[in-house]
């Protein structure tokens, strides 16, 4: 099975494996979704390493303040290694799973999922600057996004105006959080 998958893919076979459809598109017991369910794991691991962890901790501490982390004797750079690894294993699942729910791969098939997923950060409240934020915030952020994207898709909104409401609130949230820290 795994050499019959290998040689489509180096062949340049856009077609996924019933395995990969399944987890994507599928869904168990008729009404939860597969790729539901593995976010949810996903999730619930996150938050639980942000929260409750060391590397958690060092992580706000690096978004923070870097200068003070590596002064405190922090080795900024293993975390961040370490988190950027985090972020490719995880974009990784999420290529599998898009790639299970369309049926096919492309490379630019999550394009169109940038801004909302950054608008969706700022609007659950992580800063761009660094520093503050968590992923449960985010999730609020992205379930109010979904909210905006079935309102924007039942007005009829074509996707560069989309993408302009996406931009133009992330651009309002950063000058809104810049203007606050200002004044502190």
């Amino acid at each position: 099975l795994f050499t019959a998958w290998t040689q489509t893919v180096l062949a340049g076979s856009t077609q996924v494996a019933p395995f990969i459809r399944l987890l994507g598109g599928g869904s168990w017991m008729g009404s939860v979704p597969y790729s539901v369910l593995v976010w949810g794991g996903v999730a619930i691991a996150l938050i639980w390493l942000l929260r409750r962890s060391g590397w958690g901790r060092l992580i706000y501490a690096i978004g923070d303040n870097e200068t003070a982390a590596r002064l405190a004797g922090v080795r900024v750079w293993q975390v961040r290694l370490s988190a950027y690894m985090l972020s490719g294993v995880l974009s990784a699942i999420a290529g599998i799973l898009l790639a299970g729910r369309t049926g096919a791969v492309d490379l630019q098939l999550a394009g169109a999922f940038l801004l909302p997923s950054v608008a969706a950060a700022v609007i659950g409240g992580t800063s761009i600057f660094g520093g503050m934020g968590g992923y449960s915030g985010t999730i609020l952020g992205a379930l109010i996004l979904s909210v905006l994207n079935s309102l924007l898709t039942f007005l009829n909104v074509g996707q560069a105006i989309q993408q302009m409401v996406y931009g133009s609130i992330v651009l309002a949230l950063a000058w809104g959080y810049a203007s606050l820290t200002r004044r502190s």
